[in-house]
């Protein structure tokens, strides 16, 4: 389980998450919601490490996490972190392999995931040469590489139509069916619903 214990961060005088406290339960998925500039962001770059926050705590199974947990979830931040003129699958590899797989597992599970969000054919295709929602659906693939044990994804479903988003909830659900806790962000309250 990933808990959020009094999360708070100032940047100078001002206060951008002020004791945010919450679980995400093993093999749930929680939509964590708020308008834009809430602290959404802010919040899981906490979680993951990114900002060290100026009060509060994360725990994972019960203990404050670590650099080596954080190692294991996977993680989409809201800004597109990929090389927009690198072919989409030589990427996914490689990120695969920093992320301590093999090239052949890597090529593997990158391969299955392009094809199951309709991305197959165009594995040779550079990034910036896909539309926003298809970027999307590389920049999730990067998170779950290396079948991660939490995910932590900032808002995931920017940009995509309403089959992707069934596709990409399915692909979540199979996640937790495993026990993965999965954290979302969104400013959409029907998306969380």
């Amino acid at each position: 389980m990933l808990g959020v214990n009094g999360l708070t961060r100032r940047f100078g005088d001002n206060l951008a998450v002020d004791g945010v406290t919450f679980e995400v339960p093993a093999g749930a998925m929680t939509g964590f919601v708020g308008g834009n500039g809430a602290g959404k962001t802010t919040t899981m770059r906490m979680i993951m490490g990114v900002l060290q926050p100026s009060a509060g705590t994360v725990t994972w199974a019960g203990r404050e996490v670590t650099v080596a947990d954080r190692r294991t979830f996977g993680y989409m931040p809201e800004e597109r972190g990929l090389y927009p003129k690198q072919p989409i699958l030589d990427q996914l590899v490689y990120l695969g392999r920093l992320q301590g797989r093999s090239a052949a597992g890597a090529k593997h599970t990158a391969l299955d995931l392009l094809d199951r969000f309709g991305l197959g054919e165009r594995t040779g295709d550079k990034l910036e040469s896909l539309s926003l929602g298809n970027q999307q659906r590389v920049q999730v693939a990067a998170s779950l590489l290396h079948s991660p044990s939490a995910l932590i994804l900032d808002e995931p479903f920017s940009g995509l139509d309403p089959v992707a988003v069934d596709s990409m909830v399915e692909l979540l659900r199979e996640h937790m069916a495993r026990g993965v806790p999965v954290l979302f962000s969104s400013h959409q309250l029907d998306l969380v619903d």
